[in-house]
């Protein structure tokens, strides 16, 4: 078992484990375990009745977060052509085309969200083992395989973040920095859990949203009342 620190263990002494608090006193709570040492980012786990076995129940997508995500993202944009210079005219930190994804199947991952366009996914389809697990694979539905890489871009800076439902049928997300006011926080939350009931699948039957619970990186986790 690991060792927690002390402002881990008195801010878990003010959480009831079998309680449902509300979002702003939950976010609250989350809060008072973040670490003096550096600052965690505020993470929520959402948990839906669906089976992501199904094909139209397995929930993906992407929304931007009004307050952002307190983060710098590294973007990788695999193009060519006047698509390259766009890409790089829009602040992409690296672009590329066969030359670049030879380098990133060599095992060369120093970045944190990938844009392709959709004349490149035949030679970028080969990076899935380097990139799947990372989470980076460019996606339509999540706006990272595109012609309009300048928008891409723009979004991923703005605070767009990525969804998709587990095994186990769980969405984690960030929600920012435990750096946020509480009211930024508690406004990227409800935009986001407004974004994962509009994904709703109509095959999906009873209560869609079973459980939900926000936390600091390494901070204590407390569920959360939620009402669509």
């Amino acid at each position: 078992m690991p060792k927690h620190g002390k402002k881990y263990r008195a801010a878990a002494e003010k959480v009831d484990a079998d309680k449902k608090y509300e979002l702003k006193e939950a976010l609250g709570l989350a809060l008072d375990s973040n670490s003096e040492k550096f600052t965690e980012s505020l993470d929520v786990v959402v948990r839906l009745n669906v089976d992501p076995r199904k094909a139209d129940q397995n929930i993906r997508g992407s929304v931007v977060l009004p307050k952002g995500t307190g983060k710098k993202f590294r973007v990788l944009v695999f193009a060519k052509g006047e698509k390259e210079k766009e890409a790089k005219d829009a602040g992409a930190d690296v672009v590329g085309g066969d030359d670049l994804v030879a380098k990133v199947q060599g095992g060369w991952t120093d970045f944190d969200r990938v844009v392709a366009t959709p004349d490149m996914m035949g030679q970028v389809g080969k990076l899935g083992k380097v990139l799947g697990p990372r989470g980076l694979m460019p996606n339509p539905k999540t706006g990272t395989v595109t012609f309009d890489v300048k928008q891409a871009i723009e979004l991923i800076q703005a605070g767009k973040v990525d969804y998709r439902v587990d095994k186990a049928g769980n969405v984690h997300a960030s929600l920012g920095k435990a750096s946020f006011s509480v009211e930024d926080l508690e406004e990227n939350f409800n935009t986001l859990m407004t974004a994962l009931v509009k994904a709703k699948p109509a095959s999906s039957k009873g209560h869609y949203v079973r459980g939900v619970s926000v936390s600091t990186t390494m901070g204590v986790g407390v569920r959360v009342v939620y009402v669509p």
